[in-house]
């Protein structure tokens, strides 16, 4: 934390900030983009180490964040929590969350000769390249939010992963503080097996507990013999209180209660995050009223439970990029009395090309509430097929409209929406940013 760089590696660093900057002018200023990766990556090629020499001069260090789902908003908490108490912060906050993202967050906060004057990086790390940047970053904290099989055309199973955290988590120093979600049975064993200082976060409210185990669920398994797990309980996909009855493993004990810590946004899911968020700045010296506080008055990341004003009509926008997470959405939806929802499947890069994950998501409880659903995206059928195989035979009341194009689909959307309901739309995340662009844009009626 804080070390200072030698005159030759100052020198080259100079050449490949001063590099990177000249690009993300030119970049935003012919508005080609928001300049979150093509810098870092041209700064790489002039030197290598980038990323070890700018998280090496952080004054307090690097915190990472890694996990499927919920790494933005948790990221965004923590910066907003720790902001409060007057800490400068390095943040990926576009959400480009690989190698060279990583490099061009924290090359926004040097100066041409490569100098990076923050207390803290926060960084969400996309949880297949961990291994990567953990030794480049040396991060003095650790939170590990979960794991879902998320993108089916890229990573492998979710033991596989949590086997190359544990390898290379182990190596780094003893001080490091990893902080694992005990509710999830394979980062809950990793954290078991680390010889680090390890604090847990995680749910005690069995009245949260949903009445059966979803369709979409990973790890079921015990990740130490193999064994079947005995849940008490399940708070969403694998995530439960659980114990194995053949060699002994259990959930780990969270350090907070969570019964004490209140949730501005909605679903289960942002629980998790509050809890992970506060664990954080707890260990970092922060006290307990201005994290509750912050957690009381904090507005979602873009797309995350974002609600926005349309016309007069109310919006929310749910990001459903996997099974665990659209079914999550799903629940929040069907808690509400609103009848109308918009659904959009994209198969670009940032989402994955494989869609066959929408099998695995538990449409049948949208569909069965009936009202109005409207889909569309570049898998607008594939989305469509998925809900109709989800309709009982003669019991549905549904009213599904399959629409192309993405702007008259949020235009039906709205229209089918009354004024004193809210339209909840389920994007996967290309398609969020466009959902978002046509409704921030400009008025689409």
């Amino acid at each position: 934390m804080g070390k200072k760089i030698k005159l030759i590696d100052r020198l080259r660093l100079g050449f490949a900030v001063s590099a990177a900057k000249t690009v993300t002018f030119g970049v935003r200023s012919l508005r080609l983009g928001a300049a979150s990766v093509l810098p870092g990556s041209i700064a790489r090629r002039i030197e290598p180490r980038l990323l070890q020499l700018l998280s090496q001069q952080i004054k307090n260090g690097v915190i990472l964040i890694a996990g499927t789902n919920g790494k933005t908003t948790t990221s965004l908490l923590l910066k907003t929590i720790l902001e409060r108490k007057g800490y400068r912060i390095a943040h990926n906050s576009t959400g480009a969350n690989l190698e060279n993202g990583l490099m061009t967050a924290l090359l926004e906060n040097t100066n041409l000769v490569g100098t990076l004057d923050a207390d803290y990086a926060i960084l969400e790390v996309d949880e297949n390249i961990v291994p990567k940047v953990l030794t480049p970053l040396q991060p003095r904290i650790i939170l590990c939010l979960n794991l879902f099989r998320d993108q089916l055309d890229r990573y492998g199973e979710v033991d596989t992963i949590s086997k190359r955290w544990t390898k290379v988590i182990s190596t780094l120093p003893q001080e490091t503080v990893v902080i694992p979600n005990a509710d999830d049975p394979t980062l809950s064993h990793l954290g078991q097996q680390l010889p680090q200082r390890v604090l847990f976060f995680g749910l005690n409210e069995p009245e949260q507990y949903l009445e059966a185990i979803q369709h979409a669920v990973d790890s079921i398994y015990c990740p130490s013999c193999g064994h079947s797990l005995d849940y008490q309980g399940v708070y969403l996909s694998h995530l439960g209180d659980f114990t194995c009855p053949n060699c002994g493993f259990s959930k780990s004990k969270p350090t907070l209660d969570s019964s004490e810590w209140g949730q501005i946004l909605v679903g289960l899911y942002n629980k998790y995050n509050t809890l992970a968020a506060a664990t954080a700045a707890m260990e970092l010296g922060v006290d307990e009223a201005t994290i509750k506080d912050t957690i009381n008055n904090f507005q979602a990341a873009f797309g995350r439970a974002e609600d926005l004003v349309i016309d007069g009509k109310k919006v929310r926008i749910l990001l459903s990029k996997n099974p665990v997470g659209t079914n999550e959405t799903i629940r929040v939806v069907n808690q509400s009395t609103d009848k109308t929802t918009l659904m959009v499947l994209n198969d670009r890069t940032p989402d994955g090309t494989d869609v066959s994950w929408i099998w695995d998501v538990d449409t049948e409880k949208l569909v069965e509430r009936g009202g109005t659903i409207v889909v569309s995206g570049d898998r607008v059928y594939d989305m469509a097929l998925r809900l109709r195989y989800s309709e009982k035979s003669g019991e549905s009341q549904l009213n599904l409209i399959v629409e192309e194009d993405l702007r008259q689909a949020i235009a039906t959307a709205l229209n089918h929406t009354p004024d004193n309901e809210t339209l909840h739309i389920l994007p996967t995340y290309s398609a969020m940013l466009e959902v978002r662009e046509v409704l921030t844009g400009r008025k689409i009626l």
